[in-house]
């Protein structure tokens, strides 16, 4: 019988890997739609994260809302947000390889289980790791890869917009990028727009 998204997260909520469990507050396991066909991978909760046991809650995660918004997307309707490591690293330090590694095997499942048309990679570690070692999230931005029938896109980390507002033109360039690409290529994804409140 094949595992569902809950039965993993069940799991995932109890694993004690890596030392990150020993200082996390909660695991940050994912949040959006189980049928989502976009897949958005970022590397590691923040403290507001590690706190809410949600990714991309903080105001790296607000902006990120905002971008998706534009473009027709969200969390609650049509796409699926994740990290490659569930939990905080102590300080928002990068997450180390061997942890990386250790929580790669709980990302691997979740996209067996979603199995997205698109995944895309926030920030230059999730990119490194996910779509080749050598990604330069600032020359490399926005271009799609296919792999076993899967695109992969690497974009700015909304955190790094934050502490460079001069990028965000490109880093929305890359969602409207995302934007046609689902439309040549998902089958049930519906952009939903919403008007902007006042």
């Amino acid at each position: 019988m094949e595992k569902t998204l809950q039965q993993l997260r069940q799991q995932c909520l109890g694993c004690t890997a890596c030392p990150l469990a020993q200082t996390r507050t909660n695991v940050v396991f994912g949040t959006g739609r189980e049928d989502a066909e976009i897949l958005l991978i970022g590397e590691g909760p923040g403290e507001n994260e590690d706190l809410t046991g949600q990714p991309f809650v903080g105001r790296g995660g607000q902006l990120l809302d905002k971008m998706l918004a534009a473009v027709g997307l969200s969390r609650k309707e049509n796409v699926y947000i994740a990290n490659m490591v569930k939990c905080r690293p102590p300080h928002n330090r990068d997450p180390l390889p061997e942890e990386q590694e250790q929580c790669m095997t709980w990302l691997r499942q979740q996209t067996a289980i979603l199995r997205p048309k698109i995944i895309v990679c926030l920030g230059r570690i999730s990119a490194c790791r996910i779509i080749d070692p050598a990604f330069k999230v600032t020359r490399q931005h926005g271009v799609f890869i296919e792999r076993k029938g899967v695109w992969l896109m690497g974009t700015l980390h909304p955190a790094a917009l934050l502490r460079n507002p001069t990028q965000k033109p490109a880093a929305f360039a890359d969602f409207l990028a995302l934007r046609d690409k689902i439309g040549e290529c998902c089958t049930h994804t519906q952009l939903i727009y919403q008007e902007e409140s006042v």
